[in-house]
């Protein structure tokens, strides 16, 4: 599953005097997968500024700090030997196991104006104790986050890695000590944000699950609790709200905020269904939450309350048609914008929940894990099929552009930086440069 991480800007430590240079997250530098510019509305090959291989496998978006971009990617050492059926599973029929063989988990540095790796650091050689999401599912598919000082990869099991940017020489790593057993093995998601001088991870899964916080600097654990949760995928929602911050985490059972500074819950909300994958927003005095499988449902949870807020007025509203099953929501301009794995798009109003347009079919017969983001006052979609949709912003719903790559499958999710587009493939990483 796509890791979904996002991050409020005043937890992230400052982009910097420059945000447009930034992508620090994989939802960009304000948490909300809106860009600091525009992009490009049309593109060819000719427009293609570089255009890179990526060893390995590995659907972990890029970040951006500067003139680099970081990225991770697991590679098979050895000889891989071809994925096998499970057994027979009801009308879904058969799915491929994925072979456990021994992993070199690697984190990428890369120039983005020319794309020429300037470091590759191999920061753990293992092999998996299970597998992932034959299609959509790799052993990298946490986005690594930066503050502007380190880089901070997780591989999840497999570990949390603090790096030099410059270099790539790693700082300190964490083993948590957990093996993680995913429902049905889709494979990890839930990547770490950051949160003060802390580091902040959920390790929801099939065992015994639980949320951790690291001193930055040093990688020493400073809290852990237990959660009563199953898998889920949905990194979490760093905020601060009458001088507390806090961190919101988006569950099955429970969406639950927890103090950064101690980890004791501020307070909890039933009503999201299995397999919670996309990330919560924040607008205003609320959070909003999603869940897009089963009894999908989307809720804006006010803060500042305490305890447990289900069935009650600390809830503004909810809906539960044209949800978001993989892909996390962009918040713009007062507008929430779901694209659902089908092929459609919904766009609701943030303060009501009111539904602007809901469900409406994207071109060619879409289907896409990615999540959109936002640049300038167009909303940018990558697709399965190797296209990329460019949708206007607004109430109503108008497609501009669909710009084709062949021989392309996105997962991973756009990146804009200084009018550039960067999209990562399952094979490549490419620049898209603006037009004069």
């Amino acid at each position: 599953m796509i890791t979904e991480l996002v991050l409020a800007l005043s937890s992230c430590c400052a982009a910097g005097a420059d945000d447009e240079a930034h992508w620090p997250t994989w939802r960009g530098p304000h948490g909300t997968g809106v860009a600091e510019s525009g992009a490009p509305l049309e593109w060819t090959e000719e427009d293609v500024r570089w255009k890179v291989e990526i060893p390995g496998r590995g659907f972990s978006t890029p970040i951006v700090w500067g003139e680099h971009m970081f990225l991770t990617t697991a590679i098979p050492i050895g000889e891989e030997p071809e994925a096998e059926p499970e057994p027979e599973r009801g009308r879904r029929g058969r799915f491929p196991r994925i072979p456990l063989v021994e992993q070199a988990f690697e984190v990428l540095c890369i120039n983005r104006t020319n794309g020429e790796v300037a470091w590759r650091k191999r920061v753990n050689e293992t092999t998996p104790h299970e597998g992932y999401h034959f299609k959509y599912g790799s052993y990298a598919s946490l986005s690594p986050i930066t503050d502007g000082k380190h880089l901070y990869a997780s591989f999840g099991s497999y570990g949390l890695f603090c790096l030099e940017l410059d270099a790539g020489e790693v700082v300190w790593k964490r083993d948590f000590g957990v093996r993680m057993e995913m429902r049905r093995a889709f494979g990890e998601g839930s990547a770490p944000v950051i949160a003060g001088d802390k580091l902040i991870q959920v390790f929801d899964h099939e065992g015994d699950s639980f949320i951790v916080a690291v001193e930055r600097e040093t990688g020493e654990e400073a809290w852990r609790k237990d959660r009563d949760e199953p898998s889920s995928w949905a990194t979490p929602l760093v905020v601060e709200y009458d001088g507390v911050q806090q961190v919101v985490v988006s569950g099955s059972n429970r969406v639950r905020s927890y103090r950064t500074s101690d980890g004791k819950v501020l307070w909890e909300c039933g009503g999201l269904g299995l397999n919670v994958i996309p990330a919560p927003q924040r607008f205003g005095d609320t959070v909003l939450v999603m869940s897009g499988y089963r009894e999908s449902n989307l809720m804006a949870i006010q803060l500042g309350a305490e305890g447990d807020l289900t069935d009650t007025d600390k809830v503004s509203w909810s809906t539960q048609k044209g949800l978001s099953y993989t892909p996390s929501p962009v918040l713009h301009d007062g507008k929430l914008y779901a694209a659902l794995d089908r092929g459609f798009l919904s766009c609701f109003d943030a303060k009501s929940g009111e539904g602007h347009y809901v469900e409406t079919r994207l071109p060619r017969g879409s289907t896409l894990k990615a999540s959109p983001v936002a640049a300038g006052d167009r909303l940018y979609i990558a697709t399965e099929a190797g296209d990329v949709h460019v949708v206007k912003m607004g109430p109503e719903f108008e497609v501009l552009a669909t710009n084709s790559h062949a021989d392309q499958f996105f997962v991973s999710s756009p990146v804009v930086v200084e009018g550039n587009l960067y999209l990562r493939s399952q094979t490549h990483l490419f620049c898209v440069g603006a037009k004069d």
